[in-house]
């Protein structure tokens, strides 16, 4: 995934975690994942492996190819 990439999922990510109101800490415990992580995904440092990316997705209500597609329309 290119840099720029990472960061429009990672901004997706942020925006449908603070629609649900939810805290990175909240999120990262729905998908078992350590809230530093949460963090690290939000400013597009790091690729979540497709198994989290799903495990996030679950936890925040949607699907891992939503979350790609609405990425792929912002990076147009």
């Amino acid at each position: 995934m290119s840099k720029d990439l990472k960061a429009v999922v990672g901004n997706v990510l942020r925006a449908k975690r603070e629609k649900l109101g939810i805290s990175q800490e909240d999120l990262a415990e729905r998908a078992g994942v350590d809230r530093s992580y949460v963090s690290i995904l939000e400013r597009g440092l790091k690729s979540p492996t497709l198994e989290t990316l799903e495990r996030i997705c679950v936890a925040l209500g949607t699907l891992p190819e939503r979350v790609l597609e609405e990425a792929r329309k912002v990076k147009r």
